[in-house]
């Protein structure tokens, strides 16, 4: 048996893999994760082109990045000057042709795996040869999603946490067929934008949903069960395992429908049944109840306070 630290890091050497110089970033997708992206990318100093399907959801996009900005400011962390300078150097992007000059483009797209298969073949019949394309899924094969593009391997998994401006981490990784120059490529990016690295084999769920999602549903389970309340599940593990959100509170944040594509990726990629969705995140799901971005889930956020719903 090899050891795993034996193993050689090299897995695709092809001289038309060399790392390209990363300027200039499309970002497609301008919702939670998508203007967090943005934001950390003109902030570190590149260029960013902005995409959404609705030019409506561009101009909210860019809006939260400017509040976003503005609390930077706020508690000290950037100038005033660093706002500005950031904001403009993100432009919106009303079509897929307007990224073909990009150097990498992130997809930042809902959870489901048909709607990114499909930006991939349109985005990169737009895209120059070198261009490198990144995923920002949460769980979904990148080794699949890459077979969907023309370049695999300059294909490769770049998992950001939410909130993106807050957390530390990105997760790194590489399809089957990634590259080598690719892979260096992107550790440099993400290094730029003052992020850590954790690097990922292409497994369901990679490493931080595969530990986090399923104690968020054992906690949907518990209160299905009865075991306990939203209120009195949230403060247990608030004040007893001192986690900084309750798991219904983070699953609300996250949001509910994201919680189930995810677990819904891991009881069929590993087929498993400890990773089986509970059954109330799919009535609330079906209910349309999705967290704080529909302004109910476990919480109901239409009040001046969140108060739970069971």
């Amino acid at each position: 048996m090899v050891d795993v630290k034996e193993r050689p890091k090299a897995r695709n050497n092809s001289p038309n893999d060399a790392a390209p110089d990363i300027r200039k970033i499309g970002v497609i997708g301008a919702g939670q994760m998508g203007n967090g992206i943005a934001h950390v990318c003109a902030l570190a100093g590149f260029n960013v082109l902005l995409n959404d399907i609705a030019v409506e959801r561009i101009s909210e996009g860019l809006a939260t990045i400017s509040g976003n900005l503005a609390r930077q400011v706020s508690r000290q962390r950037i100038t005033d000057e660093d706002r500005e300078a950031t904001l403009k150097r993100i432009v919106p992007a009303h079509t897929l042709a307007e990224l073909g000059d990009c150097d990498l483009v992130i997809e930042a797209a809902t959870e489901k795996e048909e709607v990114k298969r499909k930006i991939f073949t349109a985005v990169c019949a737009t895209l120059k040869p070198e261009a490198i394309v990144g995923t920002s899924t949460s769980s979904i094969s990148i080794t699949r999603l890459a077979s969907a593009s023309d370049r695999p391997e300059r294909f490769i998994g770049i998992h950001f946490m939410n909130p993106v401006p807050l957390m530390e981490l990105v997760e790194v990784i590489r399809g089957i067929a990634t590259g080598d120059g690719t892979f260096e490529a992107t550790k440099q990016f993400v290094g730029k934008l003052g992020k850590q690295i954790a690097v990922s084999e292409d497994f369901p769920a990679f490493i931080v949903n595969r530990i986090l999602l399923p104690m968020v549903n054992e906690a949907i389970y518990t209160l299905y069960e009865g075991v306990g309340n939203v209120e009195a599940i949230d403060t247990a593990m608030r004040l007893g395992a001192h986690h900084p959100m309750g798991p219904l509170e983070l699953a609300d944040f996250i949001g509910l429908d994201t919680c189930l594509s995810v677990m819904q990726v891991l009881h069929e990629g590993l087929a498993d049944s400890k990773y089986r969705p509970c059954p109330l995140l799919v009535k609330y799901v079906e209910a349309g109840w999705l967290g704080r971005k529909t302004q109910r889930g476990f919480y109901d956020y239409r009040g001046e306070k969140p108060v739970p719903t069971r």
